[in-house]
């Protein structure tokens, strides 16, 4: 682990705002899809929404170590240093768009999510057959295709994977980034949307939005 690891759990933490107003629904869903009796269990409710997360955080995992191993396939076919340098402004100024959006700033932003539209339209039937959850695995199950959900802020993460090159690093820093997106993520399904509001508090987006453009910049001028 390493500052760039570091980083990405802070981008994962300061995108609260962008991950309430995306996965709320998704996340509210997912709580009352399961049984009224596991609902009205606490220690039953917050392990089903643990597995979801943890499924989630799994794909991104995946997604990182497969983004990961095309930096290294370019490094074995001898890609120039210009190419990573130009991957992690990139990545840095899309970073950067998605704080001006969570920030409420730059609302078209979020056409750039329409780049997964394809994928999550064949994935979204399978999630359907997996209601409703009564089980751990298939709960852990659903929530890796929840994983594969378009996602703006997701896309630039993995634009920078191939920057630290490795496929462990790469699958380590993608973790790292959903791990840090873990808090409200999993507050908001156990308490199924109540957090919505918050999310919708300007004061607080403007907040968030300034500090992942902050970290965004922080990726360029210490070069991790």
């Amino acid at each position: 682990m390493g500052p760039a690891h570091a980083l990405a759990f802070l981008v994962g933490l300061l995108s609260a705002v962008h991950c309430l107003g995306m996965c709320t629904g998704v996340v509210g869903a997912l709580s009352y899809s399961l049984p009224a009796t596991m609902r009205q269990r606490p220690r039953r409710l917050v392990t089903m929404v643990l597995a979801f997360n943890l499924g989630r955080i799994g794909s991104y995992t995946l997604a990182g170590a497969l983004w990961g191993s095309l930096g290294v396939i370019l490094l074995l076919t001898g890609a120039h240093p210009w190419f990573f340098g130009t991957m992690r402004w990139v990545a840095a100024m899309i970073m950067v768009g998605i704080g001006l959006h969570v920030a409420g700033w730059f609302p078209r932003f979020a056409l750039i999510e329409r780049v997964g539209g394809p994928l999550w339209a064949r994935l979204e039937p399978l999630g359907r057959r997996l209601l409703p959850v009564r089980t751990l695995p298939r709960a852990m199950l659903l929530g890796m295709i929840w994983g594969w959900l378009p996602c703006g802020l997701v896309y630039s993460m993995l634009l920078s994977t191939p920057v630290h090159t490795g496929i462990l690093a790469s699958a380590l820093y993608m973790g790292c980034f959903g791990a840090g997106t873990l808090p409200t993520l999993a507050a908001a399904g156990v308490f199924a949307g109540r957090l919505y509001r918050v999310g919708q508090d300007r004061r607080f987006q403007a907040v968030a939005g300034v500090g992942v453009i902050l970290l965004a910049l922080m990726t360029l001028l210490f070069e991790i």
